[in-house]
């Protein structure tokens, strides 16, 4: 259920994108009919369209998926608030413009926010967040946990860089195609290679001795 809840935003962003860029000229008038009034000059045009209501679905998803947790009393996590924060205020940039540039930058932006948070809190607090989740149930050795946690602080600031590249060198249709597919699937590649790399270092479980010894 949360995983399905973490990304929800993102598959809605990805379908309301795909559906109105099929039809961008019905985008564009129903976008100027009911959303005229969010943008600038009043108007939206079939360009445009896709990714402003895209980007407006993907703020309304967010928003209700803070309230969600916050309605069942279960804690929001810290990533989701800048989440939310990014996504609002790059995504009223977005509307208001008329200009994709701002939310193309949302995800660069929490990326590196996931990035500074995996450095700040080794390097200059003294915590391995990743430890903190995960070290309870994983008995690694401290060096694991610090080349671990480096390798989330070196894959986060990457990523930021690889979604700048793909929005900058391609198109908006295939920038929306690497946010759903292209950075999910690296991230789901290279938590599989972290979990293979953290059960090379785990310790052998202890054998079970023996039942009872041979009496004379």
């Amino acid at each position: 259920m949360k995983l399905l809840l973490d990304f929800l935003p993102l598959l809605l962003f990805f379908v309301t994108f795909k559906y109105a860029d099929g039809q961008p000229d019905w985008a564009a008038a129903f976008a100027t009919e009911h959303l005229g009034f969010l943008v600038s000059g009043g108007k939206v045009g079939p360009t445009e369209a896709p990714v402003l209501l895209a980007t407006i679905v993907v703020m309304l998803a967010t928003i209700a998926q803070v309230l969600y947790l916050k309605l069942r009393r279960r804690k929001v996590d810290l990533m989701l608030w800048i989440s939310l924060g990014l996504v609002v205020t790059l995504g009223a940039a977005t509307v208001y413009f008329h200009n994709e540039t701002f939310i193309k930058w949302k995800p660069t932006m929490l990326y590196w926010a996931f990035s500074a948070a995996f450095l700040i809190s080794h390097a200059v607090m003294g915590r391995n967040l990743l430890r903190k989740m995960l070290g309870a149930e994983l008995p690694l050795p401290d060096p694991v946990w610090t080349r671990l946690n480096w390798a989330w602080v070196a894959f986060f600031a990457a990523m930021g860089f690889a979604n700048l590249y793909v929005a900058y060198s391609f198109s908006t249709e295939a920038w929306a195609n690497f946010k759903a597919f292209g950075s999910t699937g690296l991230i789901l590649l290279f938590t599989l290679g972290q979990g293979l790399y953290m059960s090379r270092h785990l310790p052998q479980e202890v054998e079970a001795p023996a039942a009872e010894e041979h009496k004379p």
